[in-house]
């Protein structure tokens, strides 16, 4: 079936929005043009035509209206020009040329309206604003309404709109806005504008809700006018859908069709209002969507026909009104023509909607002999069975079901709704081809799941891969530095050898020569020396090479926690060893203690953490008098057996032998530690995603895969099997198959020879480079700020200020001061001015800078790493410094260890470790030199402005620095935005006396502008305004009206075929 088309030759409005009829020019007065006389000669053509194109393209006028206008007579165009040129330079209208005054104006009314009541007189001068500006957008040079668009005009309209109390939206105030909001559409590039901004309809439609009638008329003439504008019509759906939530409507259109119903009394404005109403009606259902989709129209048409829509229509004719019942028939052919469509689709003539049962039996013929018939009988069953009940949900569910079936029936093949869409990510065609392919769709699915746990698992793999070249890649780096610097040392220290060489063989020299002089010296301690003769440098042993880290004997180390696992025999004291017992403080006795028999359970029990006391201890105290063995005497043991059995047993017996096959099939697992801690090592486990044998292997190898994380090592370290884990889970060695994850895991874990110090070395070697990193940072801002302040130039400068300052102010003993504690920097803003407040002595510091210093305002370029500096605690720093200082001496410590113990084939842990502390040591060596200068640079900073070291740390050293450059900022902000104040408010001073002198003259003018040949205008108004008339008057409509006519005249004198091709092309706009 082909599409109906309808054209609208006479407006064209989707080209320029202007009529067909050529410009009207009329004269102001009935001179003839030979008596006017002009303010200065003709130019020649040629450059007449210049001046006269520059004119007309601030006019934004359409291609027929330029076309006509350079077709005038010459002497017409220099009129024109004349005219316009000294309208524009009369010094009396430079005030309200500028839209920068008229957006103030209405920004100081939308903020006052709700503070101040306001009588007759000023109401109508702030109405007489609003329509000085509504005559501005449409008279003033296209730059006036640019630079309307770049001030966000737009946005000071709307947001008075919205913020509108009542009065002054039943004020004509509220009709004049909606008119400056037309006359800036009459503008292409206001239009474009007005589109673009996201809520400018929807704030526009808000306006719909006032008793005024005008502001309604007003409103409907733009929203229906914008219908009929590319990419308008879903706009203005969307705002009529805004405002029946804004409204509190119903349904949507609701309040349009009280109005068309309801009576206002005034014959005039009541028709004007009624055909306003029914031309935007006839606009929403016939244009965008509507021109060319019989469904869409038949939907929104029938949403008005819900609402009543067609008794009003008959009453509506009573008025009499020509333009009225253009519209009311429009609207009504239009439907005819529709339901005719409709109706010839089931090869019918006419079609009753409002029976149901004739649209069931439409629905039923037509589809009783296809595929799709039993869906329709499911349909049917499935709504019986829907609630019907008045109480409860059930309106909501039938409401679901109407608009799945409206978005099917809408909704085109890019899954586009013309209307706005009632479900959200309901795309119509999506879902069919996924009932259309169901089967290949979950076969794909399948597939894609499996190729999405591949990609995963490829996915860790390379992360795993990549996390590792990056580590090795660092390591290398690092290993490359630290090899250069190393020669670079070993280069200065060879120097430094041949220079010492040549030291000793000078003093060798001397000696041998005082040893053949007259006097003989004494001998030195330990025997003569030798001869000169026997003694050269070439004898002399060299000295030892220098080694990469100190060699002293390492202190002790700090003792183990309680419950930390033995040191083996022969391990050097390492990573918090236990210290010595202390000697017993009770004498041993020789009196023999009595043997103990006691009972042995028949299957392992839980264990009793306690501290066992020696028995040499028990002599002499109350446990020699105690005997335990008449309380196994008294104890039920069977029940302390099934009570505190090792074995996780269920909490209800065995009963059934239902039960007690099940039970026995089941594997009872073996958990000697406590409950809670098994159950974070189990989690701990699944997250790490690895087996017992893949984590030995890891620890073994130091982790050369990358396969443990730093966080997961961290949390490895809370895991450490205790020595009465270990006694526990050796005695049951022989049930591994029986043991619970988490006791297994413990398990395997301490058969690794000094598993905590391998495991403590492995998670200070992957943190040493992260917390060097995070150490230097510190030092070296410490360092540089320190340096940054003694050499500060202008900070010097600054000081001096503020030193003349401050004795100038003071008398006595606070004068006549040759220095001041920094401290003092910060109370300069606690000064205030006696004159303003608002002034402190800090902003006049900075305007005496400004003015006889300004260099010194960059001094916060001088002093970069202040803040960093200020953050920095030296206790802290140095406290970190010495941790890794003994982390380094507890990796020596366990490398010496291991290198004596014979190793597995994969055990790594020698080799990664030297090459580890021959590197880090180098590092840490650097580290700590810095630090030792940064604390002498900070010493002399202290001492360079006067400060006692024992009473500064960095962070409140540097921290006064910080926080004054920070108020030094803050103060300059503050004088600019003064500055800019003052500028503003002399700025509106000067408009406010341009504005109070031209309407003193405004009269005058008016009386002058229409003098004998003065002006030559176009006739005012625009293609907006075009589009408006055509649409109020119903000229929009009159082609499709007439050949509806046609149509129907047609049809009444032969009978209708029954045909699916349409009969009428639809109308172009």
């Amino acid at each position: 079936m082909a599409p109906r088309k309808r054209s609208r030759h006479g407006l064209g409005f989707l080209c320029c929005f202007g009529g067909s009829d050529l410009p009207e020019i009329n004269l102001r007065d009935n001179c003839p043009l030979q008596y006017m006389e002009f303010s200065s000669p003709i130019p020649n053509p040629e450059e007449l035509n210049v001046c006269f194109a520059e004119l007309v393209d601030e006019l934004d006028l359409t291609d027929k209206n330029r076309e006509a206008v350079f077709a005038l007579p010459p002497e017409k165009k220099w009129q024109i020009y004349c005219s316009k040129k000294k309208e524009q330079e009369d010094p009396n209208k430079l005030a309200t040329s500028w839209p920068d005054y008229y957006i103030d104006r209405i920004n100081s009314m939308a903020a006052m309206q709700s503070l101040y009541a306001f009588d007759e007189e000023e109401t109508e001068v702030r109405n007489q604003v609003v329509e000085d500006l509504k005559t501005a957008l449409r008279t003033q040079p296209m730059r006036f309404v640019t630079r309307f668009i770049e001030l966000e005009g737009l946005t000071c309209l709307l947001n008075f709109l919205r913020s509108m109390d009542h009065a002054t939206c039943e004020s004509r105030i509220h009709t004049s806005l909606i008119g400056c909001i037309k006359a800036l559409m009459n503008n292409s590039q206001g239009r474009a504008h007005v589109l673009a901004q996201p809520e400018a309809i929807s704030t526009i439609a808000q306006s719909l809700r006032t008793e005024n009638s005008k502001t309604k008329v007003a409103v409907l003439e733009i929203l229906g006018a914008v219908c009929l504008v590319p990419g308008g019509h879903k706009k203005v759906l969307q705002a009529m859908l805004h405002y029946q939530v804004y409204a509190a409507e119903r349904t949507r259109f609701q309040t349009l069709l009280n109005e068309l119903d309801r009576s206002l009394g005034r014959y005039r404005d009541e028709v004007n209002l009624k055909t306003a109403i029914m031309s935007f009606i006839n606009a929403v259902l016939n244009a965008g969507a509507g021109e060319d989709n019989l469904e869409f129209r038949l939907h929104l048409r029938y949403e008005f026909l819900m609402l009543g829509i067609q008794p009003v229509i008959d009453k509506l004719r009573q008025h009499e009104n020509a333009i009225l019942d253009k519209h009311l028939d429009f609207f009504e052919m239009v439907r005819n023509e529709d339901d005719l469509e409709l109706a010839r689709r089931f090869d019918m003539v006419h079609i009753d909607t409002k029976s149901a049962s004739q649209m069931f039996e439409l629905i039923h013929k037509k589809l009783k002999h296809t595929e799709a018939y039993p869906c329709l009988l499911s349909v049917l069953h499935h709504c019986l069975q829907m609630p019907y009940k008045r109480n409860g949900g059930y309106f909501q569910q039938w409401q679901l079901l109407d608009r799945i079936l409206q978005q099917i029936v809408l909704q085109d093949e890019r899954g586009v709704d013309p209307d706005l869409a009632p479900l959200e990510n309901f795309n119509v065609k999506n879902i069919v081809n996924m009932l259309i392919n169901e089967n290949e769709v979950k076969q794909w699915r399948e597939q894609a799941e499996k190729f999405r746990k591949e990609h995963s698992e490829l996915v860790s793999r390379l992360e795993r891969k990549e996390r590792e070249c990056e580590t090795k890649t660092l390591e290398k780096e690092e290993m490359m530095r630290t090899l250069n610097k190393m020669k670079d040392k070993l280069a200065r220290e060879s120097q430094e050898l041949r220079q010492a060489r040549g030291q000793v063989a000078e003093l060798v020299a001397q000696l041998s020569e005082l040893s053949t002089g007259p006097v003989s010296a004494p001998p030195p301690p330990g025997g003569p020396l030798p001869s000169s003769s026997s003694v050269t440098t070439d004898d002399l042993p060299p000295p030892p090479p220098p080694l990469p880290f100190a060699c002293c004997s390492p202190p002790p180390p700090p003792p183990l926690p309680p419950g930390g696992p033995p040191t083996p025999p022969g391990a050097p004291p390492c990573f918090g060893l236990s210290p010595p017992l202390p000697q017993d403080p009770f004498p041993s006795s020789d009196v023999p203690l009595r043997k103990k028999r006691i009972p042995q359970p028949s299957h392992p029990l839980k264990s009793f953490n306690w501290v066992k006391l020696n028995e040499e201890r028990v002599p002499g105290t109350v446990w020699n008098e105690i005997d335990d063995m008449q309380v196994f005497r008294i104890l039920d043991l069977e029940d302390f057996e099934k009570m505190f059995s090792a074995y996780q047993r269920h909490q209800k017996e065995l009963g059934s032998t239902e039960d007690v096959y099940l039970a026995s099939r089941k594997v009872k697992e073996l958990s000697v530690i406590d409950g809670r801690r098994a159950q974070n090592c189990i989690i701990l486990l699944s997250k790490l995603k690895l087996s017992n044998e893949e984590i030995r292997q890891a620890i073994l190898k130091m982790d050369e895969q990358e396969d443990l994380a730093k966080d997961m090592l961290e949390q490895l370290l809370k895991f450490i099997p205790e020595k009465s884990d270990i006694d526990l889970l050796e005695e049951h060695r022989h049930e591994i198959e029986r043991m619970a994850r988490a006791d297994r895991f413990l398990y395997e874990m301490s058969r690794i020879d000094h598993y905590q110090q391998r495991l403590q070395a492995l998670f200070f070697k992957k943190k040493f480079q992260e917390r060097l990193a995070e150490a230097k940072p510190k030092v070296e801002a410490i360092l540089l700020a320190s340096r940054e302040l003694t050499r500060s130039r202008r900070l010097k400068q600054m000081l001096e200020v503020v030193l003349a300052i401050g004795n100038f102010m003071n008398k006595g003993q606070r004068g006549g001061a040759y220095g001041f504690r920094v401290a003092s920097l910060n109370k300069i803003a606690d000064t205030k001015s006696s004159i303003d407040r608002n002034i402190s002595l800090l902003h006049y510091l900075i305007m005496i800078l400004e003015k006889h210093f300004p260099d010194i305002l960059n001094l916060p370029s001088e002093l970069q790493h202040l803040p960093e500096a200020a953050k920095v605690n030296l206790a802290e720093l140095e406290k970190e410094v010495s941790n890794l200082k003994k982390g380094l001496r507890a990796v020596e410590v366990e490398l010496e260890y291991q290198r004596r113990q014979v190793r597995e084939p994969n055990d790594k842990f020698v080799p990664v470790m030297s090459d580890f502390i021959t590197v880090s040591s180098f590092s840490f060596s650097e580290l700590e030199d810095q630090l030792n200068e940064a604390r002498d640079k900070f010493a002399k900073a202290l001492m360079h402005f006067g400060e006692q070291e024992s009473n500064m740390q960095p962070e409140g050293f540097f921290g006064i620095f910080d926080t004054f450059l920070q108020a030094f900022s803050e103060a300059r902000q503050d004088l600019e935005a003064m500055r800019k104040r003052r500028e503003e408010e002399e700025r509106r001073a000067r408009m406010e006396a341009m504005l109070k002198e031209q309407r003193e003259r405004e009269r005058w003018q008016r009386q002058r502008k229409v003098l004998a040949g003065s002006s030559l205008e176009l006739e005012e108004g625009g293609e907006f305004d075009d589009l408006v008339l055509a649409l109020r008057s119903g000229e929009v409509f009159d082609k499709d009206l007439s050949k509806l006519k046609r149509s129907r005249k047609r049809s009444g004198n032969q009978a209708p075929e029954v045909t699916r091709e349409r009969a009428l092309n639809r109308l172009n706009y």
